[in-house]
């Protein structure tokens, strides 16, 4: 099962204790950490500043909260003749330099689709686990109460056409229409900005998905190829990504974000391959004619979305016209939600859209009518991709309202000692539960396996051994597409058995992975590193490699870990990312941090000028002594105050004033904002971490996650070129 979802707020990076989690790594594998940096002064800096209103309309800052020029600057009336002219020019070249608008003004407000997406399928494991204890103590109190009430008929009409149907399917056929909906654009979102976006990365998932299907399903005609229970086979073979993600989290395997990352691409193929098992094998007899009318409504809302047709309301009609049909052609109508989710496209912000939402909301600011409320609104959603917004807004519905809705009328089975002891003797029993206990690990193993062989090693899985085994261990749990086929495969006994098939292969498959994750602890160092990591080459992003003759570099000129940042000191989301860096760089050895230039000078209109006095300041070696400034004064980035910080950091005033009058570091600038462009960057901050790039939170414990599988990817890498 997959649904969706969107990273974290960027957020404030809460203090660490000095063993922080990045020296306990460094020890247990053997690194030594860095030296430690006091930062107590910047931590302090950062608590006492938040972001104001006028952050987050884009608005020029004042000089300080009460008109002040702080820490001494230079005084309005001392500003020479020319300043005016030197700061202008700086904001007036900035645009020529191709600065554009980012996330600070509002989109930080957004969470990046994967961890919210993993982090509601955690958070909604436990209501779907509560959901299906309710069901079983529902059942078993009252099982004629539980039968009534999901057994009542409700009809929904429009003029003289109706349907029918008992509340049981209108969960299983009609919400849960939504919830493949939200498996659609998953499906989607990997294939145009995922893990599969770079195509030939496809074949492994796909092999991997449909060979942890094959496999159980073999399983499970074995046990009753000879029985009239054999067409119930697709119980055995999709996987609950929600249940499976949230039990993969209480597991806690170490690098777990990759893990779950390697687990959500193989759902995704599941899942699509699931849809396609149900219309193709588990429908009713099909009525071509209500089929071609489904059919033709279809192809009416791809062209809307081809013309980029905005009006959600009708897609909305034409999704359900499309549903209604399908419902009476006789196939399932579910895979509606997944084919509508397939066709909504998703898409990084692109810059121009930034600049146009900044730009409205700007005027919404200056004359706030009624008109200019619905473009600052329009333009704000258009520079969202439709399938994050989709995603956003169904994705909880569906993780915590829909699927444990569907877990509470399916799941109910009376348990007894008789009801057991039947079961367990029963093939449907059997050939569920070993298919996913055993034939999930395995046939996930042996996909992803053979597309290794037949490619000759160009296409590896993402992690180790020891991941993929006990990913596919937890890919055993197969509940609302399990249920979901059970239902109309089986009846009576025959579907209490496959209940409890089901629920057992859960149980057995949590413990399975839990012992191959603890069993993995007990190897030697470097080889329980590589068993969980593995040796396949990561997707880089960031397209201009780090020069250290040209960058400006932070940190040990050779390390196992480079953090790039594209970061504007005016940008107050940068404000908070820097003490993070600085506590990174302190607690991890082998790590260098890398600062590059990316002025948004459209809502932060002193960042040009700033970002032009840290490079004058470089000009006579104190480039970061100018950077750690500036950050500390965000809110204080004019001309004298920042020939005052040049005076307190004793650089010589005269090269100073002339090397920002010549402008001498905007073309240096420039060469960072084009290498930007290049890397797909829209907004600050933005990390690329060993060339990928960071797409969760910068708080301290999502960076140092991702620092932690980096090194130990990068460690492993130079035990293998050793070895």
């Amino acid at each position: 099962m997959t649904a969706r979802g969107l990273t974290a707020r960027m957020s404030r990076a809460p203090s660490q204790p000095a063993q922080g989690p990045g020296i306990a790594w460094a020890r247990r594998f053997g690194i030594r950490p860095g030296p430690k940096v006091d930062l107590a002064r910047r931590r302090d800096a950062r608590d006492n500043r938040g972001v104001t209103d006028a952050d987050a309309a884009g608005s020029p800052n004042p000089v300080s909260p009460n008109g002040a020029i702080p820490n001494g600057a230079m005084p309005t009336d001392a500003i020479p003749a020319d300043g005016a002219a030197i700061e202008g020019a700086a904001i007036e070249g900035a645009g020529r330099a191709g600065a554009f608008s980012g996330y600070t003004a509002w989109a930080r407000g957004l969470e990046t689709p994967l961890r919210e997406f993993l982090r509601t399928e955690t958070g909604s494991a436990a209501v779907l686990l509560g959901a299906t204890i309710a069901a079983l103590v529902w059942v078993n109190i009252d099982a004629g109460s539980y039968d009534r009430v999901w057994s009542t008929s409700a009809t929904v009409s429009v003029g003289h056409w109706n349907i029918t149907q008992d509340l049981r399917d209108w969960v299983s056929k009609g919400l849960m229409t939504l919830f493949f909906f939200v498996v659609g654009l998953e499906a989607r979102r990997e294939f145009d900005v995922g893990e599969l976006r770079e195509r030939r990365r496809v074949a492994l998932p796909a092999a991997a998905g449909a060979g942890g299907m094959l496999i159980p399903i073999a399983i499970f005609l074995i046990f009753n190829g000879a029985r009239s229970s054999a067409h119930g086979w697709g119980a055995a073979m999709s996987t609950d990504t929600a249940f499976a993600i949230g039990l993969l989290s209480l597991v806690r395997p170490p690098f777990g974000e990759r893990l779950r990352v390697f687990l959500l691409t193989v759902s995704v193929v599941d899942d699509l391959l699931a849809l396609v098992v149900i219309a193709i094998f588990y429908s009713d007899q099909v009525s071509m004619t209500a089929l071609g009318v489904a059919v033709a409504i279809f192809l009416v809302v791809v062209g809307l979305r081809a013309i980029s047709f905005r009006y959600g309301v009708v897609y909305a009609i034409g999704g359900a016209a499309v549903w209604a049909a399908m419902y009476s052609s006789g196939i399932e109508p579910v895979v509606v939600g997944l084919a509508m989710g397939l066709v909504t496209y998703a898409y990084p912000a692109g810059r121009g859209d930034l600049e146009r939402a900044s730009e409205v909301f700007r005027l919404f600011r200056e004359q706030p009518t009624p008109e200019l409320a619905r473009e600052a609104q329009v333009g704000v959603a258009a520079a969202v991709s439709p399938n994050e917004r989709l995603a956003r807004s169904f994705h909880p519905w569906t993780s915590y309202l829909i699927v444990p809705l569907f877990a509470l009328s399916n799941a109910g089975v009376v348990i007894n000692g008789s009801v057991l002891a039947r079961a367990f003797r029963s093939p449907i029993t059997l050939g569920i539960m070993i298919g996913y206990i055993v034939g999930k690990p395995v046939g996930i193993a042996l996909g992803a396996n053979l597309v290794r062989i037949l490619s000759r090693g160009r296409l590896r899985p993402p992690v180790g051994w020891a991941s993929m085994a006990g990913a596919g261990a937890i890919a055993g749990i197969g509940f609302t597409v399990s249920l979901l086929i059970s239902t109309i495969a089986f009846t009576g006994p025959d579907l209490a058995e496959a209940k409890i098939g089901v629920l057992a292969a859960a149980l057995g498959a949590s413990l399975l992975s839990w012992l191959v994750f603890r069993a993995t602890d007990l190897l030697p160092r470097r080889a329980r590193v590589a068993a969980l990591i593995g040796t396949a080459e990561s997707i880089i992003d960031l397209a201009v490699p780090v020069d250290p003759e040209h960058d400006r570099v932070r940190g040990p000129s050779e390390s196992l870990v480079t953090i790039v940042e594209y970061g504007d000191f005016e940008c107050p989301y940068c404000g908070r990312a820097e003490p993070v860096v600085r506590e990174l760089l302190a607690d991890h050895g082998e790590v260098r941090y890398v600062f590059r230039h990316l002025p948004l000078t459209d809502v932060h209109p002193h960042a040009q000028l700033a970002a032009e006095a840290v490079e004058a300041a470089a000009a006579q070696g104190r480039f970061w002594e100018m950077h750690d400034k500036l950050f500390d004064n965000q809110d204080a980035l004019r001309l004298p105050n920042l020939l005052a910080y040049a005076d307190e950091l004793g650089l010589d005033p005269e090269r100073f004033r002339a090397h920002l009058r010549k402008r001498a570091g905007a073309g240096r600038i420039a060469e960072d904002v084009d290498s930007a462009d290049l890397s797909g960057v829209s907004g600050t901050p933005t990390f690329f971490i060993n060339g990928l790039r960071h797409r969760g939170a910068f708080d301290i414990a999502s960076l140092t996650e991702a620092v932690r599988a980096a090194k130990a990817r990068a460690f492993v890498d130079a035990g293998n070129r050793l070895g």
